[in-house]
């Protein structure tokens, strides 16, 4: 596993790789999330707002460890979101969750520095940027100003690979190495594989029974697979019945090398994760009595 990394500062909390896995909450400020639960969505009664520190609320006494707030959609088919109105989307959201949640790390995905550094303003801690490995600079130029982390995820605009994992190992390593040179510290960059984004259903597949691979790069993985279009594939089944699916990869992405799972439903994940975590990195029964086999 990851039990040599050094801890990474995340905002109010310290997280210490290898010691267990950490599940990241996923918050949607958008109208047209494609697991149906964006905050901004239309409805009669409740402020976005107090949907949104509710959510935050709900996921955090379930377990999450940190928070992530997006505020465009990155379905297939999704209509692009300009600075403005992705800004306007999510910087009440992480203000209200950072007043509201004090102890608990805020991350912002988005792909647009203007939008990350609002969102920094407003009080968020970690920085994820779905084209991480792409070639922009951006975002490490921002994380390196602001000495916060970042998580870099693997994207490609076409799935084309004539070895999909050693070329995502590359990818990520260019991409790492990229941002130290912009002075990011090494200590606070995060991977992800990018679980759904540039790559088949048969890639993703093969990205997450391979997941240890990335354990070359030194550095935690990341990994979101929750309730996404290959499961749904697998299975034939649609985004509201993925949950079994969803547990499924991140057990195995735990035994595969997963530090962080990033998910919807956050109290089944994390009872799966504590199991795997048992599993996987041991149990401490805290001086229980022996139990019989």
């Amino acid at each position: 596993m990851t039990d040599t990394l050094a801890t990474t500062r995340i905002g109010p909390a310290d997280f210490r790789w290898g010691e267990r896995t950490f599940v990241m909450g996923i918050i949607n400020a958008t109208p047209d999330s494609f697991s149906g639960d964006g905050v901004l969505a239309s409805h009669p009664v409740v402020d976005p707002l107090a949907r949104a520190v509710a959510q935050g609320r709900r996921m955090v006494e379930e377990g999450a460890d940190l928070l992530d707030v997006g505020g465009e959609s990155t379905r297939p088919g999704h209509a692009p979101v300009d600075v403005t109105e992705e800004r306007r989307r999510v910087v009440p959201v992480v203000a209200a969750l950072r007043e509201a949640l004090p102890g608990t790390p805020v991350s912002i995905d988005t792909t647009k520095p203007e939008v990350a550094a609002a969102a920094l303003d407003a009080g968020a801690h970690l920085l994820n940027d779905v084209w991480g490995a792409g070639g922009g600079d951006g975002m490490a130029r921002l994380a390196a100003e602001r000495g916060v982390p970042l998580i870099v995820m693997h994207n490609r605009a076409e799935p084309r690979y004539d070895d999909l994992m050693t070329e995502l190992v590359a990818d990520l390593r260019a991409a790492l190495e990229r941002a130290t040179r912009l002075g990011v510290e090494p200590d606070r960059l995060i991977v992800d594989p990018g679980f759904g984004f540039g790559k088949t259903p048969e890639h993703n597949l093969t990205v997450l029974r391979e997941l240890a691979t990335l354990r070359v790069l030194g550095r935690p993985i990341l990994l979101g697979t929750s309730r996404k279009s290959t499961l749904g594939r697998v299975l034939d089944l649609p985004v509201g019945q993925r949950l079994e699916a969803t547990l499924a990869t991140t057990a195995i992405g735990i035994a595969n090398g997963a530090d962080v799972v990033r998910v919807h439903d956050v109290r089944e994940n994390v009872r799966a994760a504590r199991m795997s975590d048992a599993i996987v990195r041991g149990w401490d029964d805290d001086g229980a009595k022996e139990r019989p086999a």
